[in-house]
This record gives C-alpha cells, sequence and structure tokens, in this order.
C-alpha cells in the first residue's frame, strides 16, 4: 500500500491508567508479557504494507522514544518513509500543548513532503490484529469521504470510547462519545482512513473557527456533510484506557483462543526485541495457566498469571490472578491476588497484598513493599 501513510495520534489519548501511566504515556504501557500497547497500532500498519509511519506524541514520552529507537524491530529504518517521532507543539503563551489538530498544522510539512494520498490515523489503546488493506479496499469501493473502523460488541467496555449509528449500507448517520444516550452495540475502534487532502482542509477550516480536534470537532460535527463509511472488524478487540480494562484484557491472553487470535496469524505483532534466557523453574516451582516471558526465575507457585521478562519469585511465594511487570523480585511466602505490579517492583518477604477483581491493587513502578 504505497498511497496509504500512517499516523498513530496520541495526543489528547484517554487516560484512566492510574499507577501505570505516572511515568509513560499509555502508548508504552506494557502488556502481554513481552509487549508494549503501541506495538499493535504499529503492526497492524507495517503487516499492511504502510512504510511511513508518524507518531504524534504528548507528552511522558521518554520510554516511548526509548522503545521505538529507529524503528528497526517494524523494519521502519528506512531511507525514504520510515518511522517519525513527532514531538508536541506548545502554544507559546499560555505553554499548554493543545488538541491534535493543532499538532497536525504545526507539523503540517510531514503530511506534504510525502507522496501518499490516504491516511490512515489510529490510536494505541485498541488491541487487535487487524488487516489493514481490506479496510483501505472497502473505503476505495464505497468512495467514502471517511471510513471509521469499528466493532460490534455485547461486552462491557471498561474506559471511554464512542458509538457509532451504522445504516445496513455501511454509512455512518451518529457518533457519540460514551457519555451519550446511544444504544448500539458499535464500538469505534478510533481507526479513519481519509485523503490526506481532506485532513489538511479539515485541519485548517477547524484551526480556522477555533476547534482542534480531529473527531470531535472536524468529523462529528460535519458527519452530515461528509460521507463517512463505517468498516466492520470481525476479530478481537481490547480497549485499554482504564485499569479494569488494562486488568480484563492482560487475563483474557490466558484464554488460548484470544491469544491465538492476537499472536498467531500470518501477520505477526513485533515489539523491540531483548536477548535472554529462557525461563527457569527450580524443584519447588509449581505453575498452572500462566504467561512466563522469558529471563523468569521461579521457585515458587503461580496460578492464572502473567510474568514479564526478568521476575523472581522465591520460595514459598504465592501469586494468583497478577500481572507482574519486568524485574519484579518478589521474595519468600509472599502471598499476592488480584494485583498488577509494575517494573521492578520488590516485595520483602512475608507480606500479603491481595486486591478485587473489580479493582485490582496495584503498585507503581520500583515501589519496595
Amino acid at each position: 500500500m504505497k498511497h496509504v501513510m500512517g499516523v498513530i495520534n496520541l495526543v489528547n489519548e484517554p487516560d484512566d491508567l492510574e499507577e501505570l501511566t505516572y511515568f509513560r504515556c499509555p502508548a508504552s504501557v506494557p502488556y502481554g508479557g513481552r509487549y508494549r500497547l503501541i506495538d499493535f497500532s504499529l503492526s497492524n500498519m507495517v503487516n499492511s504494507g504502510i512504510d511511513n509511519v508518524a507518531v504524534f506524541t504528548q507528552h511522558k514520552y521518554r520510554s516511548l522514544m526509548d522503545h521505538l529507537g529507529s524503528g528497526k524491530e517494524w523494519d521502519l529504518d528506512r531511507k525514504r518513509g520510515g518511522l517519525f517521532v513527532l514531538p508536541s507543539v506548545l502554544d507559546e503563551p499560555t505553554g499548554i500543548s493543545r488538541g491534535d489538530l493543532y499538532q497536525f498544522y504545526s507539523h503540517r510539512d510531514y503530511f506534504y513532503r510525502g507522496k501518499e494520498e490516504l491516511v490512515i490515523i489510529s490510536r494505541s489503546h485498541m488491541v487487535c490484529n487487524i488487516d489493514l488493506e481490506d479496510a483501505v479496499r472497502y473505503h476505495e469501493d464505497t468512495q467514502a469521504d471517511i471510513t471509521v473502523i469499528y466493532k460490534e460488541t455485547d461486552e462491557d467496555i471498561h474506559g471511554k470510547f464512542r458509538r457509532l449509528a451504522v445504516k445496513e449500507n455501511g454509512q455512518v448517520t451518529l457518533m457519540e462519545d460514551h457519555t451519550g444516550r446511544l444504544r448500539t452495540n458499535n464500538v469505534s475502534m478510533e481507526m479513519y482512513i481519509m485523503s490526506k487532502a481532506l485532513l489538511l482542509d479539515m485541519v485548517e477550516s477547524c484551526l480556522a473557527q477555533g476547534y482542534d480536534h480531529l473527531v470531535r470537532d472536524g468529523i462529528m460535527k460535519n458527519i452530515d456533510k461528509l460521507s463517512v463509511f463505517g468498516y466492520k472488524f470481525k476479530g478481537y478487540l481490547g480497549v485499554i484506557n482504564s485499569i479494569q480494562g488494562y486488568y480484563k484484557h492482560s487475563m483474557q491472553l490466558l484464554n488460548p483462543s484470544v491469544w491465538r487470535e492476537l499472536f498467531f496469524q500470518k501477520k505477526l505483532i513485533y515489539t523491540k526485541v531483548k536477548d535472554e534466557p529462557p525461563a527457569k523453574y527450580l524443584e519447588s516451582a509449581a505453575v498452572k495457566n500462566t504467561l512466563i516471558a522469558n529471563g523468569c526465575t521461579i521457585e515458587g507457585r503461580v496460578e492464572n498469571s502473567i510474568l514479564f521478562r526478568g521476575v523472581k519469585i522465591r520460595k514459598g511465594a504465592y501469586v494468583k490472578n497478577s500481572i507482574i511487570l519486568q524485574n519484579c523480585e518478589i521474595e519468600e511466602n509472599v502471598i499476592i491476588e488480584n494485583a498488577i505490579l509494575d517494573k521492578d517492583v520488590f516485595i520483602s518477604r512475608g507480606r500479603v497484598l491481595t486486591g478485587d477483581n473489580k479493582a485490582p491493587f496495584i503498585a507503581a513502578k520500583t515501589k519496595v513493599i
């Protein structure tokens, strides 16, 4: 898809991830043992043949830049095109960074330089493995101005999202925030396909009227003037912008069918590679239904949990229904249940930490308990 450029828009992303985003932006929150949330959006684009991708950042993007590097893991370290990480531009007099249209306007030379005619704009908090080529084909067949990718789902979504009213022919007639009254199961995946010319026109005209939000001001207010169509996605979708959503969708990875659908497709999800030895299980270890990344050392009992790289669980410790991020150390005879421990947390011996599956216990990064 040489005629499409990708934009991962991290400006004004909804973020109710509490302790997990004290030191990082939602896009670089670790997920699934070795990935970060942005890996999904980025891999979906690369797998669909898009080789010119811009990431519009807003704040706390040090760990994101560390993770993305030159884009080599996604095959985006190129002479032409490749990966662009574009920092947010502050509005000088007030020092506040404004909405995404203002950021697009500030970096408009990126759009002018690219030869591509179409743009796919996506967020980082939608976890899915999607073939965007199919969606672009649909966009071209319907000759829509804008195509919104959506998913029909009955399950409760924790966090913020938008609903769509879609006619039988695929036309979108109404779009509402999660606070709205619209009764429908169509959830917007915050992925939009449109021509570059329309995007730049929207940027100029909205900013001229004093508006600076792409979806709220550019698309939702003009939905009756533009032809907006919906492309229905049938695969697995995780909306992760709240702690409940993060915990729920992480736990769903223990279901083999979900795991297969996300990670064992023809099109893989790529991430930054770290070379570490395989996990080591000692004689006293007992492990059941758990996702364990490389570099872990396990001497205690682990059940229904996700352990990231380099986690150490000592003898007599018991971990259940928990997500333990990179390099945490859990000492002897500790009991942990329904918890999320961020990176480098140290738990001294004999402690008992339990949360509830609706409100898991969370320990912020590098905490010592």
